[in-house]
């Protein structure tokens, strides 16, 4: 199943990084899934998304950090008039 429109393959593939990502870190094994029914998992992604994507994550894109330490880092910078092109040069390691 795709999730992209027409001729875009690349928003394809961030939905599959973030499914990925949602069914090894939330339920790593069948074992530890607690969903009974659908509005369990209704009920758990947005826990997942704001707890374990949004604040314990690294993002390789964001200079390994978290989005919530990413924006924060923005926002200083915002409030002490620092261009935020210093921010988003990262490194790239091959």
């Amino acid at each position: 199943m795709s999730m992209a429109r027409t001729g875009t393959p690349y928003e394809n593939a961030r939905i599959q990084s973030f499914f990925k990502t949602l069914k090894y870190d939330e339920c790593p094994s069948l074992e530890g899934c607690e969903y009974a029914i659908f509005d369990d998992v209704l009920a758990r992604i947005p826990f997942f998304i704001e707890e374990v994507y949004n604040r314990k994550m690294l993002h390789s894109a964001l200079g390994y950090r978290s989005p919530n330490d990413f924006e924060e880092l923005l926002l200083i910078q915002e409030n002490n008039s620092v261009h935020r092109q210093t921010l988003l040069t990262l490194t790239v390691h091959s």
